[in-house]
């Protein structure tokens, strides 16, 4: 019977974990960074109440009035500039609107930036009531405050999918590369293993720190901000064990052919920043044009962080996430299919 521990596969999973916890900068990036991050949003877009908007004045008549006006609505901090020095705010975002006096009055804005249009409404509202507009129905505000529909509760699941993708793909392909750019390759050519157990290893050796780095990133959300956990464990160590295969797979395809640690790192980011800005990590990807959203629901991460926002803020089961777990296995499967092909020692 033959000794487990003097399998290929075993000894190679052993190495890619000890040559793992020799590199600090590694283990930073991988557990203290996503914490880092995740302190940092949260704090930053914790609940808190109305912003206050930044509201120019130009000079001219009528001026003071209006900045006497706006001064008294909730909510706007309103400033007296000249003309050149009102359009350099702007221009710089110190303001998100400026109102030039006249008749009519003129607002000038950037339309494409959310706090000038809110800036707009909230001017204009200011405006027309001293004006003597009175409202026709009247509005009572509840803001939402509970756990599940913060943006830290949307965040961290984003910030997960994130890290796992990252450890996944910069674990596996900046460390093949960098094997075969000490020649480390030819070496492990000569042993009893194949082609096969070399690649499956790495990937391997990324799942025995998956826990570690997923754990604590969801413990502190949990402790420091409340953040729900509704769903199963179990389901959520599924998505995260396919998902972490999936980018993996992904780090394999992208450095199977690389030979440079400069060439992988460009890849690597051609196949990641997208998926950062367009898989909801941030904000949602239904901000994006429809015509996109078939492409974006196909991407692994949109599926694992959709997946993980199910579970655990929805409650969602495993068997509710199975279309999104097929797009992570197909991803997976197909990338460890093609990088086994195409792979090269050399």
């Amino acid at each position: 019977m033959s000794d487990p521990g003097r399998s290929p596969l075993y000894q190679l999973t052993l190495w890619r974990i000890r040559e793992f916890t020799r590199e600090p900068e590694a283990m930073f990036w991988i557990f203290a960074f996503p914490i880092l991050l995740a302190l940092a949003l949260g704090l930053a877009f914790k609940s808190r109440g109305m912003p206050t908007a930044h509201v120019a004045v130009r000079a001219g008549p009528e001026a003071e009035e209006i900045v006497a006006t706006l001064e008294a609505a909730p909510g706007l901090d309103p400033v007296l500039l000249d003309s050149a020095e009102a359009y350099r705010q702007l221009r710089t975002g110190r303001v998100s609107l400026v109102v030039h006096p006249g008749t009519p009055l003129v607002f000038q804005y950037d339309s494409t930036r959310e706090e000038s249009l809110v800036s707009r409404l909230v001017t204009d509202r200011a405006i027309q009531r001293a004006s003597g507009r009175q409202d026709v129905r009247t509005i009572q505000e509840v803001r939402v405050t509970e756990p599940g529909a913060r943006y830290i509760d949307f965040l961290l699941p984003g910030l997960l999918g994130m890290g796992i993708m990252g450890t996944g793909m910069w674990g596996v392909g900046f460390g093949i590369v960098k094997t075969r750019k000490e020649r480390l390759l030819k070496r492990l050519l000569a042993s009893p293993m194949s082609r096969s157990q070399f690649l499956v290893a790495f990937m391997l050796s990324r799942l025995v720190f998956l826990g570690a780095e997923v754990g604590l990133l969801l413990v502190f959300g949990v402790l420091i901000f409340g953040v729900p956990v509704r769903g199963s464990v179990l389901a959520i160590t599924a998505i995260v064990v396919l998902g972490a295969l999936a980018f993996a797979g992904l780090g394999l395809l992208v450095a199977s052919r690389s030979k440079t640690v400069e060439g992988v790192s460009g890849l690597l980011n051609v196949v990641m920043v997208p998926m950062w800005i367009c898989s909801g990590v941030f904000f949602a990807y239904s901000n994006f044009p429809d015509v996109m959203q078939p492409f974006l629901v196909a991407l692994p991460l949109t599926a694992l962080n959709d997946a993980l926002r199910g579970v655990m803020l929805d409650g969602t089961g495993l068997a509710a996430t199975t279309p999104l777990l097929g797009i992570m296995v197909a991803w997976g499967l197909g990338s460890f299919g093609v990088a086994l092909k195409i792979f090269r020692w050399h």
